[in-house]
């Protein structure tokens, strides 16, 4: 049977659902914000604050405004339910420990090892998907694409001799990323810019490094547009890239 948008939003909410309920463990359900399932109208994602915390960032461009790269119904259900699900679970997570809520999504994730084990692998997952998808959408812009200038053009080039050949790499390792997770470009804690992939939400923080790009290839990240075409979407996504966010991220792993 061909697979329709209508169905694949269902299946996607179904995963959704089923996926969050499991890093909850039994007896811990699901329970999106009713603002995260529901947007007013307007071409600008409008969300209420959850309880707890962690708040799940506005977009600051139109859902629609990275077409024909990353179509409008993907960013949507990206934006107000898959992350949305992430910060509710965090939040709901992190209200039985207060001492936790003192601690930024990001140094959770740095120091993961100390996250009590109870709600280790919740944090692990939600909070990794709380921090990549926060700084995913800081790093497209409708005025991206084009290459790289400034301060991360020159560490590209000093690292992987060209910008063509850093791209080359970048989209190798996330087609070649098997299953759900991302493809990063990181910088090493003494100065060295990697490419690299994680699993799921996993976040290069959790290995002590400094994610400076990133890329979502999980299949909801791509699939209504693309389908199974994940090399396409990876081309495609460099149209979008805000490489002044991404100069901004080197500027903070370096001070």
């Amino acid at each position: 049977m061909p697979l329709n948008r209508r169905h694949f939003l269902m299946l996607c909410g179904a995963a959704t659902g089923a996926a969050s309920a499991g890093v909850l463990g039994s007896g811990q359900a699901l329970s999106l914000p009713m603002s995260s399932a529901i947007v007013a109208s307007g071409s600008r994602s409008k969300q209420s604050s959850p309880s707890g915390p962690f708040t799940l960032p506005a977009l600051s461009y139109d859902y629609g405004a990275l077409a024909p790269h990353i179509d409008e119904e993907t960013m949507r259900f990206h934006h107000d339910r898959h992350h949305a699900s992430y910060v509710n679970n965090l939040n709901q997570t992190i209200g039985q420990y207060p001492d936790l809520s003192r601690l930024s999504a990001e140094d959770l994730l740095r120091q993961i090892d100390t996250v009590p084990e109870a709600i280790r692998t919740t944090v692990r997952n939600n909070g990794g998907g709380h921090v990549n998808h926060s700084m995913f959408w800081e790093i497209m812009s409708p005025d991206g694409g084009s290459e790289p200038t400034g301060a991360i053009a020159a560490a590209i080039n000093q690292a992987f001799g060209s910008f063509d050949a850093f791209k080359q790499d970048f989209n190798s390792v996330g087609e070649k990323q098997f299953g759900s997770g991302w493809a990063w470009l990181v910088r090493t804690n003494d100065g060295q810019l990697q490419v690299t992939s994680t699993p799921n939400q996993d976040s290069p923080l959790m290995q002590g490094l400094s994610p400076l790009l990133g890329n979502d290839v999980w299949e909801h990240a791509y699939y209504l547009s693309y389908r199974n075409r994940r090399a396409d979407y990876l081309n495609a996504w460099w149209n979008v890239v805000n490489w002044n966010e991404v100069n901004r991220r080197l500027e903070g792993a370096i001070a």
